[in-house]
């Protein structure tokens, strides 16, 4: 399923399984900071899919609000802890396809049609999705300036200026390039340690 994933990568998504695993368990236990913390993980994951899909904003909000109620029911069901992000992404693609499928088909006053199939998830999106995830996972180890600095240059649309990104984050507007620089470095670092040229 790694679809031509480099071996550095493989690591990265091992080492994502892994603070999975601690995660549910810490959620099965009780902790309400792990639950907010799985969800805060996989918040664009969710929302992306349905975007890319080509749903609505509105239908991409109900589907991350179904897909998370089933994550609350079904994560003790889970069996393989590490298997986490790849059951996120099945359900969100299901429900998005049974979202199209349902508003392509419904009728005022028409029964609804047998059941569609589920469809398999196309390779590029895979990959896609795969490929954004660990680039979330590389920004959420960047500390929390460099994280918010990111988000306001690269993230926000229309883009910042210095002067109000630098008030934001209580920063020197000349200073902005240079702690830019080296934000970028450190993320280029760890994209770099999973497998990104």
């Amino acid at each position: 399923m790694n679809g031509g994933l480099m071996p550095d990568r493989d690591k990265a998504w091992e080492a994502a399984r892994e603070e999975d695993a601690r995660l549910i368990k810490e959620c099965l236990a009780g902790n309400e900071h792990a639950w907010s913390e799985l969800v805060s993980k996989y918040k664009n994951l969710i929302f992306s899919i349905p975007i890319k899909y080509g749903l609505s904003r509105e239908d991409a909000a109900d589907i991350f609000q179904a897909v998370c109620l089933d994550l609350l029911n079904d994560l003790s069901k889970l069996r393989d802890h590490g298997a986490l992000a790849g059951w996120i992404l099945r359900v969100t693609y299901n429900k998005c396809f049974h979202r199209r499928k349902d508003s392509e088909r419904y009728v005022p006053g028409e029964p609804p049609d047998a059941p569609t199939p589920k469809e398999e998830i196309p390779e590029t999106m895979l990959l896609e999705v795969q490929r954004e995830q660990l680039l979330r996972n590389a920004l959420r180890q960047l500390s929390s300036r460099c994280q918010q600095l990111i988000q306001m240059l690269f993230f926000e649309f229309p883009a910042r200026p210095y002067q109000e990104i630098a008030k934001s984050l209580n920063l020197a507007t000349g200073s902005i390039g240079f702690i830019r620089g080296r934000c970028l470095e450190k993320l280029r670092q760890s994209l770099h340690k999973q497998g990104f040229a």
